[in-house]
């Protein structure tokens, strides 16, 4: 079904950025709906998800600086998402007089004492003439949540996680930033010193990121002798998605207005596409642990780029090769094992040198992979598509739950993706990659929201490692579960 966009809705959609014509062609999928994804088995060890030897991990982590010598590198945090669903539990209180959703709140308070934000929380009390111990002994519960949530204390349930303090050290506290500050001197450092981090924020939040930063860069700075690159962008208006009624038409606001919705992290290929470095490193904002625990993650960091950039080498090496017509019958079974058992690149349809030289000419990534105990994520699988075999990380939103067989696939994965990537997208030439030609736009999802008290239908655009990424040459090696501490709730504070 074509929509009749009226003029003002044409003028409206420029003015945000936003083309008529993919808009268009976006909201089409209402109607049809997106494929969902064709599970053919879950990968695992020696089947997809390599694990590397003890030696193998001290050898490169050994070899981490000499490869990165002459190399850009940038850590990429995805870091504008709200941190409301973080206190999902304490809002349900303030709501709610259930006994299940009282006596977890009360838990959390009893335990106030230990979160790193305490002290914070007890002066934005004693501002007003509160004193926190005196609240808590008394019980005034919901008085102490809404210091903590709402504007009038902490304000903690509108910022996003980067500014919220996570870790106690101490007579100091760290946010998830300076967490990631402290990582990205260990890993994400040139031979000069120069360490690159890269935040996509909300553009309400720049302001509070760079405050925060201007106040404790000097320090980190001086602490590991470095000097941090600090650069932001944000998500796009552009990449919003246009809203849907019930039954497929356009959703309208009150004032007939045209609804756009965030598009979803997947939004951010647009942004990760604007970064030039050799290495980029990609982890979620929340993802952090204190630094007496990190060295797990500051040895894997450096084990998946070495990794990498070993691939890399070696891939283009062998471009180089085809392109000169220097290959012969020995060299293409090498190059073919090669693309088949390290780059995990199905060549069976067509191994030619020509075929393998445009299959290795893409983005290339490296994914942490953890063993599943449970958490939630998407997992590494092999996924047909067009009768060709590829590594995909798949969420459960992309599965068909009512086959059977694809369920039973499902249940089978070992491993789940923590969000622990290392990309090069450069080609062997030197020249960057177009990221938006390696999207596959069918692999998007469609949910149920609301504005108000009406119902809607929002799109979410293909995920950033999921649909976004599906057509880069995908790596999965194994990653201790020590590298994964998401702060899903408040909660997960406790377990630091």
């Amino acid at each position: 079904m074509k929509i009749q966009f009226t003029p003002e809705d044409i003028q409206f959609m420029q003015a945000r950025g936003s083309n008529p014509e993919e808009v268009q062609r976006q909201f089409s999928f209402f109607e049809k709906g997106f494929d969902f994804v064709n599970l053919d088995r879950p990968a695992t060890i020696d089947d997809g998800i390599v694990r590397l030897e003890e030696e193998q991990i001290e050898e490169l982590v050994e070899d981490y600086n000499q490869l990165v010598a002459g190399k850009t590198v940038t850590k990429f945090v995805p870091a504008s998402g709200a941190a409301s669903r973080m206190f999902k539990e304490l809002y349900s209180y303030l709501e709610s007089e259930s006994e299940e959703v009282v006596v977890k709140a009360k838990a959390f308070l009893t335990k106030l004492p230990k979160f790193a934000f305490y002290e914070d929380l007890r002066n934005a009390m004693d501002k007003d003439g509160y004193a926190l111990e005196h609240e808590i002994e008394y019980q005034n519960y919901k008085l102490i949540v809404c210091y903590i949530l709402e504007k009038e204390g902490l304000n903690y349930g509108n910022l996003p996680k980067g500014l919220l303090k996570f870790h106690r050290y101490g007579e100091v506290n760290r946010t998830a930033v300076e967490e990631h500050l402290v990582e990205a001197a260990q890993y994400a450092r040139d031979e000069n010193g120069l360490c690159r981090l890269h935040f996509t924020v909300s553009p309400q939040h720049q302001q509070g990121f760079e405050q925060l930063l201007a106040k404790v860069l000097p320090t980190y700075e001086e602490r590991f002798g470095v000097k941090y690159d600090i650069s932001y962008s944000i998500q796009k208006p552009s990449t919003d998605t246009l809203a849907a009624e019930l039954d497929n038409t356009p959703f309208r606001n009150e004032k007939g207005e045209l609804l756009f919705r965030p598009g979803g992290h997947g939004a951010l290929i647009g942004n990760l596409n604007e970064i030039h470095s050799d290495i980029v490193f990609v982890k979620n904002i929340d993802n952090v642990i204190t630094e007496d625990k990190a060295e797990p993650t500051f040895t894997y960091k450096k084990a998946l780029a070495a990794y990498l950039i070993e691939l890399q080498n070696k891939t283009f090496h062998y471009m180089k090769k085809i392109e000169a017509g220097e290959v012969d019958d020995m060299d293409l079974c090498e190059m073919l094992d090669f693309a088949s058992t390290e780059l995990m690149i199905n060549v069976d349809d067509d191994p030619t040198p020509e075929a393998l030289f445009e299959k290795m000419n893409r983005p290339i990534r490296v994914c942490g992979m953890v063993k599943n105990e449970g958490e939630p994520g998407g997992g590494p699988f092999w996924v047909i598509d067009d009768e060709v075999e590829s590594l995909q990380i798949v969420e459960s939103s992309q599965m068909n739950s009512k086959d059977a067989a694809q369920m039973e696939i499902a249940r089978q994965a070992t491993h789940f993706n923590p969000v622990d990537m290392v990309c090069a997208f450069r080609n062997y030439r030197g020249e960057y990659f177009n990221l938006k030609d390696y999207v596959d736009e069918t692999k998007g999802f469609i949910s149920s929201k609301s504005y108000g008290d009406r119902s809607l239908k929002a799109m979410e655009l293909p995920g950033l490692w999921n649909g976004a990424m599906a057509r880069w040459i995908t790596v999965f090696v194994e990653v201790p579960l020590a590298t994964f501490n998401p702060v899903k709730t408040v909660f997960d504070l406790l377990k630091r």
